[in-house]
């Protein structure tokens, strides 16, 4: 064991750290339940929406710092979507070889489906939840974060 003691704090984010990797898993679960009828996974889906709800074209390199991933994982799966017509690649101004990547209207059309079946779903998820906790976890995760882009 380490000599050092946690805070309490340090504690108590432990313990909320624990509890989103769980949530994280049973999130990934729904997800693929939720739109696998529309041939995606959780994974798929999650790049989508990271296109979708870009607010202009990026690269594959800025959806996966956007959504703290690897790159290489999002390349692969931006690849399968390009071969299957959902996304095309542009040319990039700004680069050379990392083209943007933007939703074809299949893939707009497959993306609306998706959150078609969403709604009802996160609405009876969220359900006993008032905005204001739901602000407040808000808040404690963009701090969390930040904290962890501070720290490299």
């Amino acid at each position: 064991m380490a000599d050092e003691e946690w805070t309490e704090a340090g504690k108590a984010v432990t313990a909320l750290v624990l509890d989103v990797f769980r949530l994280n898993g049973r999130l990934q679960l729904a997800g693929d339940r939720l739109v696998a009828g529309l041939g995606l996974t959780s994974a798929r889906w999650q790049i989508l929406g990271a296109i979708a709800y870009a607010e202009r074209p990026e690269s594959v390199a800025w959806h996966a710092r956007t959504m703290g991933v690897h790159r290489q994982g999002v390349q692969r799966i931006v690849n399968e979507l390009e071969k299957e017509g959902i996304v095309e690649f542009q040319p990039n101004p700004h680069h050379k070889r990392a083209h943007l990547v933007v939703l074809t209207p299949k893939g707009q059309k497959l993306f609306d489906a998706a959150i078609a079946l969403q709604v009802p779903w996160v609405n009876d998820l969220s359900k006993d939840l008032s905005p204001d906790d739901i602000a407040t976890a808000t808040d404690v995760i963009e701090y969390l974060k930040k904290r962890l882009e501070e720290m490299g």
